[in-house]
């Protein structure tokens, strides 16, 4: 029999349809199909000076609007050969590990339902999120799309009690995240539906391209802020957390793993960071670099994996700009974890991959 699972409302995640081919309640065949969010995002920001952008990559994952614009506005001071002031350079890692949390949090309650666990997890992930989320208003002005960097730092100064802030909400989420597990791998239930199941091998996530927690979960321990450190990531200890089967309860361990990480990331960054210096960008200006480079490669670690811009800049916008979008590549995956599987997982692992389909279809 064919099933046409979806198209699913954005309420799950995101505009997706799913062909499956399926023998009894037995996977046969997935094919996803893509592209109900397609806005031709790349082409826009060809016709649109440098800074006009940012508000484009914001919603590309609107989940972790930071990362992406991280990610752009790193590729335009790339171009213009501009140097992130130091002070800016500890607060963007600062606010980029809070963002990371805020999306893995998200992720994890969303993925509780999807295993078929009780509203209990899904609220207190989003009762953790929500103190993240009150912090990054105060520090850009917006709740959810901040368009708060600008080229050389940030927008404006940061709260004068933002030290204090930052680290007291550390040892709040330390102290409510630790208790995660107690719960759920407490719960037969959820036990069931990830262990063992949606399992990539090394050698096939390798193969796929996949990147960040996917890729970690399967055992490589990949992560751009260690391999090509950027901003304060090379002063600062952490670990990569990694899994052993690449299954679903892999993907689980290695997100929740990498909170705990992000912690230790901004308590450090905050002990670094100096307490006096200019950390205010450049104001927005329609201008481009003068003397620009022939191609631009920025790479940074996003919270759902490796984010990649192309860019050919021109001297007032880009004349060709292309991205790398880590759920796009790691969505293709989807039939290798799911065919053989009963046509009930297919769900959990979906959820596993922690797809964004503003960013999947672009």
């Amino acid at each position: 029999m064919r099933i046409n699972v979806g198209p699913i409302h954005p309420s799950t995640h995101g505009v997706l349809r799913l062909v499956v081919d399926v023998d009894g309640d037995t996977v046969k065949n997935i094919e996803p199909h893509v592209g109900f969010l397609h806005r031709g995002v790349e082409k826009l920001m060809e016709n649109r000076m440098y800074m006009q952008s940012p508000s484009y990559t914001e919603k590309l994952d609107y989940i972790a609007p930071l990362s992406w614009d991280d990610l752009y506005v790193g590729a335009v001071e790339q171009a213009m050969g501009i140097e992130v002031k130091e002070r800016a350079q500890h607060a963007r890692a600062i606010l980029l590990e809070f963002q990371r949390i805020a999306s893995h949090l998200l992720w994890l309650g969303a993925f509780c339902n999807d295993a078929g666990q009780l509203l209990t997890n899904f609220m207190w992930a989003f009762r953790e999120r929500a103190q993240i989320l009150k912090l990054l208003e105060d520090v850009s002005g917006n709740r959810m799309f901040y368009v708060n960097l600008r080229l050389g730092g940030l927008n404006q100064e940061l709260p004068p009690d933002f030290r204090e802030r930052a680290l007291k909400l550390t040892d709040y989420l330390e102290g409510r995240i630790s208790g995660y597990p107690d719960m759920l791998e407490a719960n037969p239930i959820f036990m069931e539906r990830t262990k063992g199941i949606g399992k990539l091998s090394r050698k096939d996530a390798v193969n796929y391209g996949v990147s960040g927690p996917v890729l970690r979960a399967s055992g490589i321990a990949e992560d751009v802020r260690k391999s090509k450190p950027y901003y304060v990531y090379e002063k600062i200890r952490f670990r990569i957390p990694t899994g052993g089967k690449g299954d679903n309860f892999d993907r689980y361990r290695v997100r929740y793993e990498e909170m705990l990480q992000s912690i230790k990331i901004i308590r450090q960054a905050i002990d670094l960071m100096p307490e006096v210096g200019d950390i205010k960008g450049l104001p927005i200006k329609l201008i481009g670099p003068n003397a620009k480079p022939d191609i631009v490669i920025t790479e940074r670690e996003l919270p759902r994996g490796e984010g990649i811009i192309f860019m050919v800049p021109d001297k007032q916008k880009p004349y060709r700009i292309s991205m790398r979008s880590p759920t796009f590549i790691n969505l293709a995956a989807i039939k290798k974890l799911t065919i053989n599987a009963k046509f009930a997982d297919i769900f959990p692992t979906l959820g596993s991959l922690d797809l964004v389909f503003g960013e999947v279809d672009r």
